[in-house]
């Protein structure tokens, strides 16, 4: 089977692999970026993945508003359209021929109510319809170059432009790579923190301990979804996880400072071996 791919504006080469278990990779420069069926929406195959659909999933039932920053392979928009039938989206990605390529493997349901609008996510965020502003219910950001996330999406002046577009219970939900450090996730977190009233990490026990590089999922807003709920579907996840909140929180920042335009800087490179 030939593998659809695109060189990318950046340089970086994207293709799509045909997973054998159904569905697609997304594969950029080597690292997977996301994983879709799109026979199978609801299917959430990445851990990280899954645990931002759980994050998802708690929020109030029926149709939501959210915004995506970062496509990837258009896979929690897909989610998020066939749970909650009805939602409007917005997706924001800088780069044009990744979307092409995506839709061109695997298509958006007809239907859905899903724009996608190209450019630097960050700059984006001032062009989105005024309507939006106090309005949206979900952000999800899930933005790469390659294998890093770019620093200037990870600071507390990005967040605040992001807690703009929230609804009063709307939250944020971030997807964190990091090494066995913790420090870019705790600086991110603590960011978050600063930003938003409250704040949770959500992770499996041994990334939490730092034994390896991998993902956390940070979620925060003026007020959270039901964090029980949450704790419960990811012990039920084939690496259960678990919910960092509260105090247990504070105490796993152990005074990080939040990132800030002047000094942050982009997530750590995963080292050699860690998708081989």
């Amino acid at each position: 089977m030939t593998t659809p791919s695109r060189r990318l504006s950046s340089g970086l080469h994207a293709e799509m692999r045909f997973s054998g278990s159904g569905g697609w990779q997304l594969v950029v420069d080597g690292t997977p970026q996301s994983h879709v069926d799109p026979e199978r929406p609801e299917l959430l195959v990445y851990e990280y993945v899954q645990q931002m659909g759980h994050a998802i999933d708690a929020l109030p039932a029926g149709p939501i508003t959210a915004v995506h920053l970062g496509a990837g392979a258009l896979t929690l928009p897909r989610y998020v359209e066939a749970t909650r039938p009805g939602s409007r989206q917005q997706v924001i990605e800088l780069e044009p021929l990744l979307v092409e390529l995506v839709r061109e493997v695997a298509p958006l349901p007809r239907g859905a109510s899903v724009r996608v609008r190209y450019g630097d996510a960050r700059e984006q965020l001032a062009r989105l319809p005024r309507g939006l502003t106090g309005a949206v219910d979900l952000v999800v950001v899930d933005v790469f170059s390659g294998a890093q996330t770019p620093a200037h999406v990870t600071t507390v002046e990005f967040h605040e432009l992001v807690r703009q577009l929230l609804a009063p219970t709307g939250v944020v939900v971030v997807n964190i790579a990091d090494d066995r450090t913790l420090a870019f996730a705790k600086r991110q977190l603590a960011a978050l923190l600063e930003v938003h009233a409250e704040a949770a990490a959500l992770a499996d026990p041994g990334m939490l301990k730092g034994r390896r590089f991998g993902n956390v999922v940070a979620v925060a807003g003026a007020e959270l979804p039901d964090l029980d709920a949450v704790g419960r579907a990811l012990r039920r996840d084939p690496l259960p996880g678990k919910v960092v909140a509260g105090a247990e929180l504070r105490r796993f920042l152990g005074g990080a400072l939040p990132a800030r335009d002047a000094d942050a800087t982009p997530s750590p490179a995963p080292g050699r071996g860690v998708f081989g």
